[in-house]
């Protein structure tokens, strides 16, 4: 049976990210994973999505091109072509993992763990497949799959995963999506921009729910000005297959017709391994961790979806990281003190037309939280850079603690969001007041300048508004 010091299960963008860093601190690891290194997110997931993001977008913006005195004719797009680029991006990422491993000489096994024994002070790993190896230290990061309606299975076809969608080889003409949240607004965005005609129905009174209540309403009237008809507070309870498409009838009494179907109603957390002879605590369904991704079983140690924080790949990769770094001091029989991960400040990023991006407290989270709190908004209307991108719909929106002007929430819908937000990443994470940002020049003209006339208004000392 062969040893390592650390098994990791699951190659996804927590567990390949975890076995680098071991491989850099000199730690002998391997890695399970059944499919291709890079997990959904690479394969599936985050990647293909934004390739698709990227298209959409051009099109939507060729589309609009006589705004800048661009004449454009006989405009198409060529499906298959996009398909093709998307894989292809997606071959260069993965295959550019692999060559990591291989020139790292990461160990990795293409199987499927069925089994975890305890045997005295290491642990013994069985798959599927018959291999069985053994380590010091355990990391899960088994990852989590599409979740589909009990009454409507996946069929691949005309009912769609997240997964299925980014397999199709041709634009269907409608597209029904049910769940508004981040995967399911993507998607609407994507799919719409290409033409396709686009309807949500979210069971909850409005879209993007876990994000602050006014850039889910700006969210909302973006997509009802581009044509996606949205039906909120609504749940689907039963569906026909017919010749004209799907029939969806929902618990408000509408039916809807559409060619196929996207289900996008959250992720199952599916762990099927035996952890013999021990009690893995779990908490509905998730793996319970500490501070330092650590299981309540000794060098057990669990990062990504299954432990129920924030699913987001960089949450796994940095979970992932946390974890080397523990196992790295128990093996020099170092300090384990670490700053524990704050959650709330790891930036969330929506994908969407207008982008969506956030991390910190909403305003209703700050409320709750703190005594007062301030709010301050800049539109991107009002910002010259923007305009000349002709991107102006959106805003940023800071909210800080009233009683020490920090930092605690920031919200933007607009053009680059999601790389904007980097910026309210460090303030807020470095617990930044408004008084302070007062001091930081932003360049002109940078979309940047939001951000800090967004703080100024804090202070109700923003510049370029009333």
């Amino acid at each position: 049976m062969k040893h390592y010091q650390v098994a990791i299960i699951g190659g996804g963008p927590g567990g390949y990210v975890t076995a680098i860093r071991l491989n850099q601190y000199g730690i002998n690891a391997v890695v399970f994973e059944k499919d291709r290194l890079g997990g959904v997110c690479l394969n599936w997931g985050c990647i293909p999505t934004k390739a698709l993001v990227k298209v959409a977008d051009l099109y939507g913006e060729i589309h609009e091109a006589d705004q800048f005195g661009i004449q454009v004719h006989d405009v198409s797009l060529d499906y298959e072509k996009v398909n093709s680029r998307k894989n292809e991006i997606v071959e260069k990422l993965v295959s550019g993992v692999e060559f990591i491993f291989r020139k790292r000489k990461i160990d990795t096994l293409k199987e499927t763990v069925i089994k975890i024994i305890k045997n005295e002070d290491k642990y013994a790993i069985s798959t599927l497949e018959g291999t069985e190896v053994s380590a010091d230290f355990v990391i899960l990061a088994t990852g989590s799959t599409p979740k589909s309606l009990p009454f409507m299975p996946f069929d691949g076809k005309k009912i769609l995963s997240s997964t299925d969608i980014l397999a199709l080889q041709a634009l269907p003409q409608s597209l029904a999506i049910i769940g508004g949240g981040v995967i399911g607004c993507e998607f609407a965005s994507i799919f719409m921009q290409f033409g396709v005609k686009v309807e949500i129905i979210e069971f909850l009174p409005s879209l993007l729910t876990t994000e602050d209540d006014e850039v889910g309403k700006r969210m909302t009237m973006a997509f009802k000005k581009a044509g996606v008809k949205i039906n909120t507070g609504a749940g689907v309870e039963q569906f026909q297959q017919m010749d004209d498409g799907i029939h969806l009838y929902t618990s408000n009494g509408k039916e809807i017709i559409a060619e196929k179907v996207l289900v996008s109603v959250g992720r199952d957390l599916p762990f099927t391994i035996e952890v013999s002879g021990m009690d893995l605590i779990k908490d509905k369904g998730r793996i319970t961790i500490d501070d330092k991704m650590e299981t309540n079983l000794p060098n057990i140690f669990a990062i990504g979806d299954i432990t129920g924080k924030l699913q987001l790949a960089h949450v796994a990769s940095k979970q992932g990281l946390l974890a080397a770094e523990i196992i790295r001091r128990r093996l020099a029989r170092e300090d384990e003190t670490i700053a524990p991960l704050n959650y709330e400040n790891i930036p969330r990023c929506t994908f969407t037309n207008p982008e969506i991006a956030s991390v910190g407290l909403t305003e209703k989270e700050a409320l709750q939280r703190y005594s007062t709190v301030k709010v301050g908004k800049f539109p991107f209307s009002a910002n010259g850079k923007a305009l000349g991108l002709g991107a102006s719909f959106g805003f940023v929106k800071t909210i800080v603690d009233e009683q020490n002007g920090t930092l605690v929430g920031m919200h933007i819908i607009g053009p680059s969001a999601t790389e904007l937000i980097a910026q309210g990443a460090i303030l807020i994470g470095k617990k930044i007041s408004n008084h302070e940002v007062m001091e930081i020049v932003f360049a002109h003209p940078t979309l940047s300048e939001v951000i800090g006339e967004s703080i100024e208004d804090t202070l109700s000392l923003s510049i370029h508004q009333v």
